[in-house]
């Protein structure tokens, strides 16, 4: 089997950890719709069924075309909530497939945290050389289009 990809992406926003946590945002939580390539690039998110409070939580999440089970691994409030991927009927990038994630976060000077999301994914595409670049560049734009959807509620509220 092939080593996962890993893409990180970070961000500092205008509010403490605690304030961050209780608004950590999904790609299926989303209400504004994502940049137009990111629609032409990845499946559309309908709506996430299941628990996600507990380690060993599972919650599908449905797509236009499919779904993932998530499986939350790790839950550190208000600094760490990680999971896996354990199930994938979803079309990804060209036969990506997700193995996992997560949602980091810490302080800065009073008022502040950094946020950190990452992906973990196998891709079939090769040369790598040619493909990882371009999968990168869109996994960090995916992580952006979350970040600032969890930047309007953690600042604006």
């Amino acid at each position: 089997m092939k080593k996962p990809s890993t893409v990180v992406t970070r961000i500092e926003l205008d509010a403490p950890p605690e304030k961050v946590w209780e608004r950590l945002l999904f790609y299926e939580q989303i209400d504004q719709p994502p940049p137009l390539h990111l629609r032409l690039l990845l499946p559309v998110p309908i709506e996430t069924v299941g628990r996600k409070t507990e380690v060993g939580d599972e919650a599908r999440c449905l797509y236009q075309g499919g779904y993932l089970v998530k499986r939350i691994t790790e839950l550190e409030p208000p600094r760490r909530y990680a999971f896996e991927v354990i199930e994938q009927r979803l079309h990804v990038g060209g036969g990506l497939r997700l193995s996992g994630g997560q949602y980091a976060l810490r302080g800065l000077s009073p008022g502040r945290a950094e946020v950190e999301i990452t992906t973990r994914y196998v891709s079939p595409k090769s040369p790598r050389w040619l493909w990882g670049p371009l999968e990168k560049a869109v996994c960090h734009s995916f992580h952006r289009h979350i970040l600032r959807a969890m930047r309007q509620k953690a600042e604006g509220a």
